[in-house]
């Protein structure tokens, strides 16, 4: 499958403090990663808090130090070094890329109309000419998002989380972007709520022709919506493929670990776990 998003030998660092005399300490948080993201997937990365994760996602998209690699963008009629690109290129890039953040009540600034936040990239970018493009532009990808048009006059502040989470979406795919990292998008919603947002980024996927990198610690909802999956651990990725794959035959102790900690609700299953827990421990 052909690759849209290809990551070689990947070291992120990042300075810890100020010294008077001698280099600084460093955190080394991705190191030597190598990942392929095939065209048109939903590829789930997954590990505990401090992992990594996040910062590969955002290296991905040029928003962190890249001391290493390379990262190569390319959807068959545009590629670039990521690492390397000019300002044309970064400019056509921006409009190609974009991320959803994990805080819907955090992303969106309280002063602006939920219109002008889902125009704002469109008119940064230069991506329409007139006023009027933009609102047509605003209201296309606000109701593919299951926005009601009636409250793109209205403020953040008067919107639930989930709510607030599609404003956001709609945010990210106002440009017409081919990939998209959501880091966490659906973490700090109520179960029944993210359901609702994982379904709607499937049909965006399918109905827009979207590349996803999903960055999560729920390997339950990977489970539900990833058909690859990468493990993360400790900067490093130790495990990767397709998502049925990993979960039915993990290879590596802590991806093996990262599913023994999923609760199950079937207490066959749960009894076979504690059995095989006690057989170890002896």
């Amino acid at each position: 499958m052909t690759s849209l998003v290809s990551v070689e030998n990947l070291t992120v660092t990042f300075p810890l403090g100020q010294r008077l005399f001698g280099a600084p300490p460093t955190l080394r948080a991705v190191k030597n990663v190598s990942l392929q993201i095939p065209k048109g997937s939903f590829f789930g990365l997954v590990g505990e808090s401090g992992s990594g994760k996040t910062t590969l996602g955002r290296a991905i998209l040029r928003a962190a130090p890249i001391e290493d690699g390379k990262i190569t963008y390319d959807d068959g009629s545009w590629t670039c070094n990521i690492a390397d690109m000019t300002k044309a290129q970064e400019r056509h890039f921006r409009s190609l890329t974009q991320m959803i953040f994990q805080d819907p009540y955090a992303a969106l600034s309280p002063r602006m109309t939920v219109r002008d936040i889902i125009a704002e990239p469109l008119e940064v970018l230069g991506l329409t000419k007139t006023r009027e493009e933009t609102d047509m532009r605003v209201r296309e990808i606000a109701g593919k998002c299951r926005i009601n048009l009636e409250h793109l006059r209205r403020y953040p502040h008067a919107f639930s989380g989930g709510q607030r989470q599609r404003i956001s979406i709609a945010r990210a795919l106002a440009t017409g972007p081919k990939f998209v990292v959501a880091d966490e998008c659906v973490a700090a919603l109520d179960v029944s709520i993210q359901a609702d947002i994982l379904n709607l980024l499937k049909q965006l996927q399918h109905n827009l022709d979207l590349t996803f990198l999903f960055i999560s610690h729920d390997l339950s909802v990977v489970a539900h919506v990833c058909d690859y999956v990468a493990v993360m651990y400790l900067g490093e990725i130790v495990e990767e493929g397709p998502t049925k794959q990993i979960f039915a035959n993990p290879q590596h102790s802590y991806t093996q670990a990262l599913l023994g900690a999923i609760p199950s609700l079937d207490p066959d299953q749960r009894s076979r776990v504690i059995r095989s827990d006690r057989n170890t421990s002896k």
